[in-house]
């Protein structure tokens, strides 16, 4: 136990340093930021899909798996379900494709640090993950090779949870979690002045915004599964995140600059501040959209599963009056999620290989951004390997899980960007009895 408690102190430790999660896309350009996957490992390394609850993987699509009783008895019979806690980050590398050429980005994101606890028919969790990101540098070039604008921009919103679940019946479960958002999105444009004979005046105009989130959110899920024969097992899952809003604490600044052309640094020589209290801007409410999904799956226990999710989010409604332009729009957005796993002998006492759990999925999303009326879509397949850790005797159910996933997002249209995106997913997942009943005195 002391142990598992000086991993899960150096985790803690080690997710704050990484707490300002990266990103490498153009489009976190919009709205605020590009939303980041909700979910374990072991979920994206299935398409997205978070269907399946057992009692040994931690599931933070659905707050009804906290509870954990009755949805997957072995190998417990019926007694204390273990605490589980998981730790994860990707690295991503992604080449961004244009009309006038190709380049590569990298980055590094922390994922989620997340601890549940069961407790008889309730369950408790509580983490922190991050809920979007923004990370882009653009420069807007003209026919003549000169460069028109110059966009930049940093931050994201970073999401606090703790949510319980009860246990309804022994084949129904209900959850909720409570999300307390919070963060920074600061973006900054560099309008390039020129000559009439096409030389690049000495002083340049640039415009700073930061905007401070914050707000509560809540999302409600329910789980269910039954036996349909001896070995089959049916599990359908509903989620529902009703609308709800941030508040955004805004300033604005106007700086005169000199950019020194080799290296590109920028000298500030002044700076105004804009009036934002006289736009009633100062302070925004920035519409999060509600957001619902439904699965189902089949499978035989601790062996296989396969299993759809689909998730409609009404992003039409997003808002956010202090970041406005001419070139975007929001429409809804929509995920179909297809995935399952694995296993050859979950209980196989000689070859480990036999008691690794093999997983895969696909997933095809419109992610409701439109930009030049080019509806930005997604598409991702993915792989996935969860390793026992541990020794047998004692701590049996702890795992690593690696995951792998290939995707491409947006179009070269309309002088747009194509992302074909490859990201890297590791986590750590250990789970330990706290509560075990004893026989003997």
């Amino acid at each position: 136990m002391i142990k598992r408690l000086i991993v899960i102190c150096i985790a803690i430790i080690s997710s704050s340093v990484f707490a300002q999660q990266g990103t490498a896309s153009p489009y976190s350009f919009y709205g605020i930021g590009s939303l980041k996957f909700k979910g374990t490992v072991e979920n994206r390394s299935m398409g997205g899909m978070g269907v399946y609850l057992d009692s040994i993987h931690l599931n933070l699509r659905n707050p009804a798996s906290y509870v954990g009783k009755n949805i997957d008895a072995y190998p417990f019979e019926g007694e204390s379900r273990p605490v589980k806690f998981a730790v994860a980050g990707t690295t991503s590398n992604v080449k961004l494709k244009g009309d006038s050429g190709e380049i590569d980005g990298n980055s590094a994101t922390f994922d989620y640090i997340a601890l549940s606890v069961p407790i008889g028919k309730f369950g408790f969790g509580f983490g922190l993950l991050p809920f979007t990101s923004v990370g882009y540098k653009l420069d807007d070039i003209n026919n003549n090779d000169d460069i028109i604008n110059r966009f930049r921009g940093e931050g994201g919103v970073n999401r606090v949870f703790a949510g319980f679940g009860y246990q309804i019946s022994k084949k129904l479960g209900f959850g909720v979690d409570i999300n307390y958002n919070f963060g920074n999105i600061q973006n900054s444009a560099i309008e390039f002045a020129y000559t009439p004979e096409g030389e690049l005046i000495e002083l340049q105009t640039r415009e700073d915004s930061r905007s401070d989130l914050s707000g509560l959110n809540v999302n409600f899920g329910l789980a269910y599964k039954t036996k349909i024969s001896d070995k089959l097992e049916l599990s359908a899952t509903a989620t529902y995140a009703p609308q709800s809003q941030l508040s955004s604490e805004n300033e604005r600044s106007y700086s005169t600059i000199i950019i020194n052309t080799v290296t590109e640094r920028e000298v500030t020589l002044n700076t105004i501040e804009a009036d934002l209290d006289a736009q009633n801007l100062r302070n925004t409410k920035l519409t999060l959209p509600s957001r619902w999904s439904i699965g189902t799956g089949i499978g035989r226990p601790q062996s296989w599963f396969v299993g759809a999710e689909y998730t409609l989010q009404s992003t039409s409604d997003f808002d956010n009056p202090f970041y406005s332009n001419e070139v975007s729009s929001f429409e809804n957005a929509s995920e179909i999620a297809v995935g399952g796993f694995y296993i050859p002998d979950f209980d196989a006492f000689s070859g480990y290989l036999k008691r690794v759990v093999y997983r895969a999925g696909v997933n095809f999303s419109n992610t409701g951004l439109v930009v030049k009326n080019e509806t930005i879509k997604q598409f991702g397949i993915s792989f996935g390997l969860g390793l026992p850790v541990g020794q047998r005797s004692s701590d049996p159910f702890s795992n690593l899980n690696l995951g792998f996933e290939l995707g491409r997002r947006g179009t070269t249209n309309n002088n747009l960007i194509q992302e074909n995106f490859i990201n890297f997913n590791v986590s750590l997942n250990l789970n330990s009895r706290w509560f075990k009943q004893r026989k003997y005195n």
